[in-house]
């Protein structure tokens, strides 16, 4: 298997609030809901960067898709990491998502690495870890 993830799916369990969350609130950039002519087909494709998208996709469909049985959610399960380029940009992004609704879990302090980063979940429990590590400063596709 080679390594070429495309698109990374969230399960949601409102479909509009969490296109209002990650459009409005984080300025996610997407055309919207679509495939709602279909049954269970209505999802939201986010811009991440070239080759990559965030998909948001109700539980109900991912439940109806693969046959499991919703469950409750384990927010440890998982971890989505957004590395910046400094520890200005980490407070600035952990204040959008607060603004946006999202939980502030664990404001931004130092890191035992010689970083900076704080974590937060979005509207249906994802966590996000917003850090700035020196030794490993994202890529610009500008």
């Amino acid at each position: 298997m080679k390594p070429n993830i495309t698109v990374l799916t969230l399960g949601v369990s409102d479909l509009e609030r969490a296109l209002i969350f990650y459009r409005d609130g984080l300025g996610f950039k997407t055309d919207g809901i679509i495939g709602k002519e279909f049954e269970y087909g209505a999802v939201v494709f986010l811009e991440l960067q070239p080759g990559l998208k965030l998909a948001l996709w109700p539980n109900t469909s991912i439940e109806h898709d693969t046959g499991l049985s919703l469950r409750e959610d384990n927010s440890t399960n998982s971890i989505i990491g957004y590395n910046v380029s400094s520890q200005e940009e980490v407070d600035a992004v952990m204040e959008q998502a607060w603004k946006a609704g999202a939980t502030i879990i664990k404001s931004a302090r130092n890191t035992f690495y010689g970083g900076y980063a704080g974590y937060f979940r979005d509207l249906d429990g994802h966590l996000w870890d917003v850090v700035y590590n020196p030794q490993m400063l994202p890529v610009s596709y500008a």
